[in-house]
């Protein structure tokens, strides 16, 4: 399959994704949304899946890095932390990746920095994902005694907001 045909199906399989989430919203909730709050909903629909392809592809280089890591006994002592950064530095290239081509398109004429946005993008998800959701858990589990296993959910619905503005409106620049 060529390079078209795939880009089309894909193309033809969000328009579809898009009208599902139109008649849901509109017809079963009964929303009356204009068409920027539409255009900003469905960003972050898409946010949100390339979030989760995100922490998939994470998880996994997290993973096959820890793996390497032990198998060649290479600092044993703090692998985890290697593989951690690892996994975070090209996880967030892959995530920017996804919301450059998919999420925040540029629009024909529009001109975008694309090392400028990357490094907004590192800033932004080593911002959320590093300093907030360490205070957040300090927070939730120090303080307010919620469990370990339920903080990183809590921190989620906080972060996941936060960061789509954050790179829609600083690293992509999309108002």
């Amino acid at each position: 399959m060529n390079k078209d045909n795939s880009d089309n199906m894909g193309t033809k399989a969000w328009k579809v994704i898009e009208c599902i989430m139109e008649w849901f919203l509109r017809k079963v909730l009964h929303l009356k949304i204009n068409d920027k709050q539409w255009e900003t909903l469905v960003q972050f629909v898409k946010f949100g899946i390339v979030g989760l392809s995100n922490t998939i592809i994470s998880y996994v280089i997290y993973i096959v890095a820890l793996l390497i890591f032990q198998q060649n006994q290479w600092m044993p002592t703090w692998d985890y932390l290697v593989a951690q950064i690892v996994a975070f530095i090209l996880s967030v290239l892959w995530s920017f990746y996804w919301n450059n081509k998919f999420v925040f398109k540029k629009e024909e004429g529009e001109h975008r920095n694309i090392w400028a946005a990357l490094f907004k993008t590192y800033v932004s998800y080593g911002f959320t994902g590093l300093i907030l959701n360490n205070v957040l858990s300090v927070i939730w589990v120090s303080v307010l005694h919620v469990s370990k296993m339920i903080a990183p959910i809590i921190n989620l619905i906080i972060n996941i907001p936060i960061n789509f503005f954050l790179n829609k409106i600083w690293a992509f620049g999309k108002k």
